[in-house]
């Protein structure tokens, strides 16, 4: 236990010289209580660090998952992280089997959309985080109650080989030199997909029939953006419908592609992050959901090619000023009531 030193101080008379042992005594003490304050500051700073392990379920893709918890770890290089990766389809599979056992095992889930975390937060199994700091957020960014936080804005457009003409609407995906030439990804396994698809769906945009249309035009699904991606770069599809920034990079790299935002507008996702209220470790997991939303983390989805969530940290080059984007709006509850009938309907139209 640290106890404070007792500095005595004797009067010297008038004009006396202080005799060198009392000084060095005092010195010494005067040392001692500097040493005790230090590790009086330094025990709480040491006991706030994160440890142990941490479990993340995530749909990010590989590269830019490993840099995010590579990331993370320079701040937190006490917590062990796990991570478990695939499209949000298939984490919340894992996931749900794991509820239904009785043994969820993810700390924080990172995943596309915020539909699947409306669904989580209605079934209470998010824990709320209102200690987050959502300052330079958006409002609509994240969850009133605190329950997930949107990371960053990505919209899902047309990418298209340089070798096709160059499409401005949705509807040109439905035109005759179009036929037998559009990929889309799956919203079987893509989150972002599955938003897209209530998106264009809406009866006041394209409507309900437009995916039956898409698939009698000869459009074929993929599993996710990935494989969207590589078919049209390597031409054999000319159009793809993806998301932006995958399309984007793919063209700064030097693909014979580009990307177009539809006039109707684009579809976005918010690629939210949330803490279960099973977390095992739910300190890490606050400390993994702060650094997303903080600068440096945004700044870091930024250089990875994103449009970031917070409004003080600029967007990559290339990419529109996030006011300039005609973003289709989605009614997040009614597309998550909506979810499992839409993914029937896509399975019948163009396959599981």
């Amino acid at each position: 236990m640290w106890r404070n030193p007792v500095i005595e101080l004797r009067q010297i008379p008038a004009g006396a010289e202080a005799p060198k042992r009392k000084v060095k005594m005092i010195k010494s003490a005067l040392v001692r209580l500097a040493a005790s304050l230090v590790v009086i500051v330094a025990a709480p700073l040491a006991a706030a660090a994160a440890s142990g392990k941490l479990t993340l379920y995530t749909s990010q893709p590989d590269k830019i998952a490993a840099e995010t918890v590579a990331a993370f770890n320079r701040i937190e290089p006490g917590v062990q992280v796990e991570t478990f990766r695939s499209g949000t389809t298939e984490v919340m599979n894992k996931l749900q089997a794991e509820i239904v056992a009785g043994d969820p095992r993810a700390d924080v889930l990172f995943i596309a959309d915020a539909v699947t975390m409306e669904q989580l937060k209605g079934d209470n199994r998010l824990l709320a985080f209102p200690q987050a700091d959502v300052a330079a957020l958006p409002a609509a960014a994240y969850d009133k109650d605190y329950t997930y936080f949107g990371s960053k804005l990505i919209t899902t457009g047309i990418m298209y080989n340089k070798a096709a003409k160059i499409p401005t609407s949705w509807k040109d995906l439905l035109a005759p030199d179009a036929k037998g030439q559009v990929i889309l990804p799956s919203p079987l396994y893509s989150g972002a997909a599955a938003i897209h698809m209530a998106a264009l769906s809406d009866d006041k945009l394209l409507g309900a029939g437009y995916y039956a249309a898409l698939a009698g035009n000869g459009a074929i699904a993929a599993r996710g953006n990935g494989a969207v991606q590589t078919a049209v770069a390597g031409g054999q599809k000319m159009y793809g419908v993806i998301v932006e920034f995958m399309a984007l990079n793919a063209k700064e790299k030097g693909s014979p592609v580009d990307f177009v935002f539809p006039k109707e507008g684009v579809s976005a996702v918010t690629e939210p992050v949330a803490i279960l209220k099973t977390a095992k470790n739910p300190d890490a997991a606050k400390a993994f959901v702060s650094f997303i939303l903080s600068k440096e983390g945004q700044e870091l989805a930024a250089k990875q090619g994103f449009l970031p969530a917070r409004k003080d940290v600029a967007p990559p080059p290339g990419f529109p000023a996030v006011n300039e984007l005609n973003i289709i709006p989605v009614d997040l509850k009614r597309a998550a009531s909506q979810d499992e009938g839409m993914k029937k309907k896509f399975a019948e139209l163009f396959g599981g």
